[in-house]
Order: C-alpha cells, then sequence, then structure tokens
C-alpha cells in the first residue's frame, strides 16, 4: 500500500499565498501588486520543491504532474484573452497563472491524491482534470491593465470595457461635433478657417479661463503661483461643474481662451478633442486611423497637446504628429516623428508631448529628438539614438538656451539650433520623467527600470570655456525613487512619489526628510503661493498636503474621478481640470479669503 501523502507544506504554503495575496492589500496597498506577485512564485517554488521531494508521492505522479502542468498552461494560452497572453510583457499567464495550477495541485493531493486506495487510471484522470480546470479558469478573464504597483486589474472577460461602453452610449445617443473644414497645403495661403457654429453662435461666450499651454503648465514643470485656496473642504467642498465619459489616453490638458485639448482613444481611432472649458461640451474632433493598445496600460494616446498661437500640436501614441487649428480641428500640416527619426514603437507607447520654442516644434519619439517648422511641418533637425518615454525640456544653464531630454543613456542637452549634443550625462535606465532645473543652473534627474524609480540625482553643469562643458554629480539620493510620476520643488526642498508613498528631500543632500501618505502612484501640483501640494492619487482622490519639510501633514481630501488615474491635473485660476482613462471632469475649488 502507497504510504499517505504528506500534505502539511503544501497546505502551509497556500496559506501563505492567500497571506501574500490579500494581506498586503490591506497593509502595503502601494507594494500589494509586486508583493503578490512575489508571493505567488515563491509559493510555486515550495509546492514543486515539495512535491518532487517531500510529498511521498509515487515517481510516476510526480513527473506526471510536472508534465500535466505544463501542459494545461500550454493547452489554454491559444484561448486566453490577448489582454491576459500580453499582460506583463507576456508574462502574465506564466507569473500569475502558475501558481492558480500548482493551488490545483494541492487541491487535488489534498482530495483525490489523498485517497491511495484509487486506482492509478482514476488518479491520473482525476489530476489531469483538476489542473486542466484551474489553469481554464483564466479563460473567465481579461485585464484592463495594472496599476501602479504591478497588480491586474481582473475583469470578466464578456463585461464591456469602459471604452465599449462610451461607444456603444455615443452610438445610442450621438453628439452632434462639427467636422473640421479642409485646409489647402501650407503653400497656399488662406484665410483663417471658419469657426465651428457651438463657437461663432454664442453672443456672450463664457470667459476666458486663463492659459495652460501644455505638458505640466507653461514651464512643464507642475507649479501654479496663484490663487490660495481654502484647506478646510469640511465646510466648503470643491464644487462640480461638469462630468463626462472620455476616452482612453493618458493624456493630460492644454488649455486656451475656454477651449479644452485633449487627447483619447475611440475605437481604431486616435482623437484629438476640443472641450469647451466652462461647460465640458464637445466642441470638435480630429481623427487619425490608428490604435496602439498594450495590455499593461490599455489603450490610448500617452502625450499631451501644446497650443500656441492659434494651433495645437499632438503626438500621438503611434508617432502621428499634428499641427491642428486650434479653433476648427482643421489639419494644417502632419508628419511621423516615428518614421523621421527611425525610433521603433516602444512599449507602452510614444508618450513624449511636443515642446514649442521659437518657430519650431520639438517631439520626443522614444528618446530621440525632431524638431520642425512650425508653419510648414518641414523638418529642421533630429537625433538618431536614445530610447524613453520622457519629453523634452526647454532650460538655460550657464548662459546657454538647450534642449533637455532624459533617454536610456542619460540626460541629454542639444542645441536648439540644430540639434547638436552640447553635453550629455550617463544615467542608463527606463525614464519617464521632466528634468526639474534649480535655482543657480542645477538640474534633478530621475531614472528607473522596469520594476519601478531608481532615485534621483543633482547635477553641476557648467561651461568652463566656450567649447567645453563640465557636469558633475552632487548627489545621488535613494530617498526618493519616482517611476512615472513627476516631482516638484518648493523652498529648498524636493517632493514626489517614491513608490506610491510621498516623499521629501533636502536638495542640499538628498536626505530625506520625510515619507508619508499613500496615494498610490498619482500626480501634483505645487500651489507655491502656500506652500502646499495639490495631489491626485491613482485612486482619483484630491488631496492637500504641507510642502514643507519638517512633516507629512494632509490637509484634507476629496474624490473627484473614480478609476485608474495616471494623468498629470490642470488648475487655472480656481478651476481643476482631472481626467483619467474614463472620465473627466471641472471642479472649482474654495478660495481663502486672505
Amino acid at each position: 500500500m502507497m504510504p499517505p501523502l504528506r500534505l502539511w507544506p503544501a497546505l502551509a504554503a497556500a496559506a501563505l499565498l492567500l497571506v501574500a495575496k490579500y494581506g498586503s492589500a490591506l497593509l502595503v496597498p502601494d507594494q500589494a501588486g509586486g508583493i503578490s506577485v512575489l508571493g505567488g512564485l515563491v509559493f510555486a517554488a515550495i509546492v514543486l520543491i515539495w512535491w518532487l521531494a517531500f510529498s511521498r508521492a509515487s515517481w510516476t505522479e510526480r513527473l506526471a504532474a510536472v508534465a500535466l502542468v505544463a501542459l494545461a498552461i500550454a493547452a489554454t494560452r491559444p484561448f486566453l484573452h490577448p489582454s491576459i497572453t500580453n499582460g506583463m510583457m507576456g508574462m502574465m499567464q506564466f507569473v500569475l497563472g502558475t501558481p492558480i495550477v500548482l493551488l490545483g495541485l494541492v487541491v487535488w493531493a489534498s482530495t483525490f491524491g489523498a485517497r491511495r486506495t484509487l486506482p492509478p487510471t482514476a488518479r491520473f484522470a482525476s489530476m489531469a482534470v483538476t489542473l486542466l480546470l484551474a489553469a481554464s479558469g483564466w479563460l473567465l478573464f481579461r485585464t484592463d491593465g495594472i496599476d501602479g504597483s504591478g497588480a491586474a486589474q481582473l475583469a470578466w472577460r464578456w463585461t464591456p470595457t469602459a471604452e465599449q461602453r462610451l461607444l456603444l452610449a455615443r452610438n445610442a445617443t450621438p453628439e452632434i461635433v462639427p467636422v473640421p473644414a479642409p485646409v489647402p497645403p501650407p503653400s497656399e495661403p488662406t484665410a483663417n478657417p471658419p469657426a465651428p457654429a457651438s463657437l461663432t453662435q454664442s453672443h456672450e461666450p463664457p470667459p476666458s479661463l486663463g492659459d495652460w499651454s501644455g505638458f505640466r503648465g507653461p514651464h512643464r514643470d507642475s507649479v501654479v503661483t496663484a490663487p490660495r485656496l481654502q484647506t478646510n473642504w469640511t465646510d466648503t467642498s470643491p464644487t462640480l461643474l461638469w462630468r463626462r465619459q472620455v476616452g482612453p489616453g493618458w493624456s493630460s490638458f492644454a488649455v486656451h481662451a475656454n477651449l479644452l485639448y485633449t487627447q483619447e482613444q475611440l475605437g481604431e481611432h486616435e482623437v484629438v478633442s476640443c472641450y469647451e472649458a466652462a461647460t465640458g461640451k464637445p466642441l470638435w474632433t480630429h481623427r487619425d486611423t490608428a490604435r496602439f493598445w498594450e495590455s499593461n496600460g490599455g489603450a490610448g494616446p500617452r502625450a499631451t497637446p501644446a497650443v500656441h498661437n492659434g494651433r495645437v500640436y499632438t503626438l500621438g501614441a503611434t508617432g502621428i504628429l499634428n499641427a491642428l487649428d486650434a479653433r476648427t480641428g482643421s489639419v494644417i500640416w502632419s508628419r511621423n516623428a516615428a518614421s523621421d527619426t527611425g525610433a521603433k514603437l516602444p512599449g507602452w507607447g510614444f508618450a513624449g508631448s511636443p515642446l514649442i520654442h521659437g518657430d519650431m516644434v520639438v517631439a520626443a519619439a522614444s528618446g530621440r529628438l525632431a524638431a520642425y517648422s512650425l508653419d510648414t511641418g518641414n523638418p529642421r533637425w533630429s537625433t538618431t539614438s536614445g530610447a524613453g518615454y520622457a519629453s523634452p525640456h526647454l532650460a538655460t544653464t550657464a548662459g546657454i538656451t538647450q534642449i533637455l531630454l532624459i533617454n536610456s543613456a542619460g540626460l541629454l542637452s542639444v542645441s536648439p539650433d540644430n540639434g547638436v549634443q552640447l553635453w550629455q550625462h550617463a544615467w542608463e535606465g527606463t525614464p519617464m520623467l521632466q528634468p526639474v532645473l534649480l535655482p543657480g543652473g542645477d538640474i534633478l534627474v530621475t531614472t528607473g527600470s522596469i520594476s519601478g524609480g531608481a532615485g534621483t540625482r543633482r547635477l553641476s553643469v557648467n561651461r568652463p570655456t566656450p567649447d567645453s562643458w563640465s557636469v558633475e554629480e552632487r548627489w545621488t539620493s535613494s530617498g526618493l525613487k519616482p517611476y512615472f510620476n513627476d516631482l516638484v520643488v518648493n523652498n529648498g526642498y524636493a517632493y514626489g512619489f517614491d513608490g506610491g508613498i510621498l516623499s521629501c528631500i533636502d536638495l542640499k543632500d538628498g536626505q530625506r526628510k520625510w515619507k508619508g501618505g499613500r496615494y498610490g502612484h498619482g500626480q501634483m501640483l505645487l500651489l507655491a503661493a502656500q506652500d502646499t501640494l495639490l495631489v491626485l492619487s491613482e485612486e482619483g482622490e484630491i488631496a492637500l498636503v504641507s510642502a514643507t519639510p519638517d512633516a507629512f501633514r494632509e490637509i484634507t481630501r476629496f474624490r473627484v474621478l473614480e478609476g485608474k488615474t495616471w494623468n498629470h491635473p490642470v488648475l487655472i485660476g480656481d478651476v481643476l481640470f482631472v481626467r483619467n482613462g474614463e472620465e473627466m471632469a471641472a471642479f472649482r475649488l474654495p478660495q481663502s479669503g486672505s
């Protein structure tokens, strides 16, 4: 008679798996995804070691179980939803599914396998069925991406996505959006194209809210200088002005003359949309037949439009660079930055927001820069190496105007006149964030890896002679490790996300002053006039946090959105614009009387 199986190691491992998955979500939600994945892999390793070395099963059963686990995973893979097949760089089924199949092995060992008198044919048949059922569970799901901690956002396979619900709603009650008027080629001068009826029929248009020219504001630093906001939201909370559904995408907003510009995905079309900022009313759309999708971040454009001198400049996730009439959406010119630079489509799509400088627009195509004439779109210059997701950044260092870009090789500086490299600082990684210009000329840079942020570094840049540059690392700090969440600087201190927790470091030496507040992988603005951070959490809440180095202090918070929120917020006066991949909204924030 066969000896009984030794089950307690496997049952203990299963208990640890549940603790890692559900306990981490309660105790350290900002790291729950990583801990859950790691816990699953550790569980899988323990179960394999137990089964092969300590289970007391016959060697025939031991080897058969390993073979059946592999066959069950392979047999179900062709029938999985594409979001599962492609999730986690194609590894989601193996990383998340293998522990589930091995959990099925533990279940089998505890039931059919424990019945040692069961005939061999029945034992192997029940083992095969149990493992196949465990692997087939993934056929019921799709993923809507991952959150900032790496946790998969699973949904039933048959339920519509937010984008599909939006398209169904618009098809049922279509909105009347003016079609852009055709524009002759740039070589044929023309008067301004006619504005949509919604812009011309109103005798008293809503007053202009002010300007926000593009990604993170006019200086790309997320700094708002006015007004002073009231911080007691218990008595006077933010007021909703409007809310509407929006297609997926991680674009933020550009705002000018009461017009709000963003990018979104609608089916097979990559869309530049213009809304009335005061009401959220759609005014015009420009559509390109292009769709970017990857399982982790989902569908849609990543970059934010730039508005300048009556035109809107946009970079789509597949590399389409458009110049559109800001009033009508008519195409002035269009290029493909990927083709012009030879850049390959990166895993998360092209994400660099266009930069306007002088008479040209500069695009970043996965770590490569390309400059074009604002008027005609004719190429001016381009760089030919690098990768990454950061946007070009205008800077003046040592009295010289230059364009900075953090790419896979480090921090690159080029002359805006011809794209010639001025200097470079090596720091390899997967960068996504903007450099920060400090008083006195120093620069803060960050980089990351596939697993998250790697740290923050302060550089001193000098020009000893007209023909030479020197770049010196002053310090590198692990106290602030932002991943895809930009940081801000206030009164000698930097504030940003260290993982999913806010952190403050001293700019003198990079030492951490405090760490606190769990907001997931959100974004923030600096309200410079009152030393306050306006944080938009990954879960869709806004919070006011003191931007002072003595301690972490959350002042108040308020929910504004539902769903995963990675998009940068915009604040113009007392009106806050927020969006994510499902909805967008505008709120009037209570102002301080002083």
